[in-house]
């Protein structure tokens, strides 16, 4: 019987990221997540199966395309939508719209859109060709004391691919960092932990039930397996997303700094990012609802939060 080459599915590779983790890094975006983050910026990350992503400033128009994706679509998916005026000419476009009921996100419309308005988010990788791609910025991890970075989504739901692609990265000498919800069986979380270097690990509210409420699961394993990654001699760096009328008032922002000085040395670092708005236009391209919008923090309240942590004791607090 022929073996099942291992793949994983992504949505996105990203070579010189500084954000995720230390030095330049090159970080791979896993699809599918279980949790529900209202302020999510990547909410194409969050299936677990392909989806067709349309870009409305890329579209043409149906004229000039001569109604490719139109006809290309046997699921009559797609029909004419709003009209707006080409950036350049001032000339009237007629655009398309994606009936999300009827696409069964086969890509037959992103194949013609030359443009590429239409694409699909998700594509399989085999371990070899994820890891070809990330050795090829092998040069700069050595010179900035970086690494690869396997993100999400939740990258732990597809574990023995993300184990393998570790397990190489860590062969070729390379740090390794795993950014995750902590969301995971410690089962799974267990089999990375020899791989990696450092978790990137999100709290989001110390209350279970708030949490439950506003992001679809409850805390306890999250908290819990922070507990056994210290225990472990892991190293981790807390992420801590702050959003408004969520997780920002002084209460959970000193019972999460609570919580993480009882981490103990696994926590080199807590890093506090503030809430913005950038994700929300991305929803409309997988989707025909818009998501809630919130104010950012201010830096002032930024600033009010980092004390906060500080006064609790801990050592090493920053905004990302």
């Amino acid at each position: 019987m022929e073996e099942k080459t291992l793949t994983g599915k992504l949505y996105d590779i990203q070579g010189f990221s500084v954000q995720d983790g230390p030095g330049v890094r090159t970080t791979a975006f896993l699809k599918g997540c279980p949790l529900r983050c209202p302020w999510c910026h990547s909410p194409e990350s969050q299936a677990f199966y392909p989806q067709l992503s349309w870009i409305s400033m890329r579209c043409q128009g149906t004229e000039l395309c001569e109604s490719r994706c139109m006809k290309a679509c046997t699921k009559n998916a797609i029909e004419l939508g709003e009209t707006r005026l080409d950036a350049k000419t001032q000339e009237p476009l007629q655009m398309i719209h994606v009936k999300r009921d009827l696409c069964d996100n086969c890509g037959d419309c992103a194949e013609v859109c030359y443009p590429n308005a239409l694409f699909i988010s998700g594509k399989d990788y085999t371990v070899d060709e994820l890891c070809a791609r990330l050795l090829q910025d092998r040069r700069f991890y050595k010179n900035s004391g970086g690494g690869i970075t396997i993100s999400g989504g939740e990258c732990l739901y597809q574990p023995d691919f993300v184990v393998e692609v570790l397990k190489r990265m860590k062969a070729e000498g390379i740090h390794t960092a795993v950014d995750t919800t902590g969301y995971a069986k410690w089962e799974v979380v267990e089999r990375v932990l020899p791989y990696t270097d450092l978790f990137l690990y999100d709290l989001k509210h110390m209350d279970s039930a708030t949490h439950k409420a506003v992001v679809g699961v409850p805390n306890e394993l999250i908290l819990e397996n922070a507990k056994k990654l210290a225990a472990a001699g892991a190293k981790m760096q807390i992420r801590i997303p702050v959003i408004p009328q969520f997780n920002n008032d002084e209460d959970n922002i000193r019972k999460t700094a609570e919580f993480c000085l009882e981490l103990g040395d696994a926590v080199e670092v807590v890093q506090l990012l503030p809430y913005h708005n950038l994700g929300v236009t991305k929803y409309l391209r997988i989707s025909d609802k818009p998501i809630a919008e919130a104010t950012p923090p201010s830096d002032k309240q930024m600033q009010r939060l980092k004390a906060l942590m500080e006064e609790v004791g801990l050592p090493h607090v920053t905004i990302h």
